[in-house]
């Protein structure tokens, strides 16, 4: 997508020179913002090749449900031209492909259906240009600031055969590489609680969606049932940092995951920064007791 990628370097607002400011969260460390941002590019390229293994194993493949219900809540149309960031083994990606290619199918069922007096050439022909665009023009960019969590995505594209209407590209959250009002849909799955600066990538959301365009966040939240609370609490701390040293031989960086979780903000927080960020109704759905939020919001 060479049209995406035409803002200029030179465009992105002055935010280097303040990556040493003041202290943050790496899970329950203090550290610089630039060192945070170091140390949370050493976890992912740390746990690429593993990734999604552990996804299936810290979350007993719960993980697969909520980004279908991602999917289902954006319910994109064919032409639908979507930004995926921090989406780089590509779990939202395929999942966007095949629910378009499926609305697609229906489309066309329906129009043959309307058509019973089409001869089996006109059938034929009719299915046979749907199977060269069979996405209907539509478009996802996955965007993510680590090589080896794209490397793995591409990979996985190709072994499951994914290449039509899918583009990757090496970008940052906060000052993404894309023009203004581009993109219909922003989302992003498990990955903004390990942006540095919220608000900066928030801001990035709002500035590349087009007038009208959705933003939809899918993230480890609070959970509401006190009891299940403390349980959650045993399972994370106790039982996931093995599961990171049994399977993918790191303990650390998945201790980092479970106090990343602990350190994000709640909903209603999160809320309001996306409402900062310039997003009108904003709301968000709560699955499993709040283990996880979607979060929605529009550029209106």
């Amino acid at each position: 997508c060479p049209a995406l990628l035409s803002r200029p370097a030179g465009a992105v607002r002055a935010r280097r020179g303040l990556a040493a400011g003041p202290e943050m969260h790496f899970g329950f460390q203090s550290v610089t913002e630039e060192e945070r941002r170091e140390k949370i590019y050493q976890v992912f390229e740390s746990v690429a090749k593993k990734y999604d293994v552990m996804n299936d194993s810290m979350t007993l493949g719960i993980h697969r449900v909520w980004k279908d219900i991602l999917m289902h809540k954006m319910n994109p149309c064919p032409g639908t031209l979507l930004l995926d960031v921090a989406g780089g083994t590509g779990d939202i990606a395929f999942r966007f492909i095949n629910y378009v290619r499926s609305v697609r199918q229906r489309q066309l069922q329906r129009k043959l259906k309307q058509h019973q007096n089409l001869s089996w050439q006109e059938i034929f022909e009719s299915y046979q240009k749907d199977k060269f665009n069979s996405l209907g023009d539509s478009q996802v960019v996955v965007c993510d600031i680590n090589r080896e969590m794209l490397k793995v995505g591409k990979q996985k594209a190709q072994h499951l055969g994914y290449s039509e209407g899918l583009s990757w590209v090496l970008g940052n959250a906060e000052e993404l590489p894309f023009d203004d009002d581009k993109f219909d849909v922003y989302t992003i799955a498990f990955g903004i609680r390990n942006v540095t600066r919220i608000d900066l990538a928030l801001q990035e959301a709002y500035r590349v969606l087009k007038p009208g365009g959705r933003f939809l966040c899918l993230e480890f939240s609070h959970v509401s049932n006190p009891l299940l609370s403390r349980l959650y609490d045993l399972y994370s701390f106790q039982v996931i940092p093995v599961l990171g040293e049994v399977i993918a031989g790191d303990w650390r960086s998945y201790q980092y995951l479970v106090e990343s979780i602990r350190q994000f903000p709640p909903q209603e927080e999160l809320k309001a920064m996306i409402e900062d960020a310039g997003f009108y109704k904003v709301d968000y759905d709560n699955l499993n007791f709040g283990i996880v939020a979607i979060h929605s919001g529009f550029k209106l």
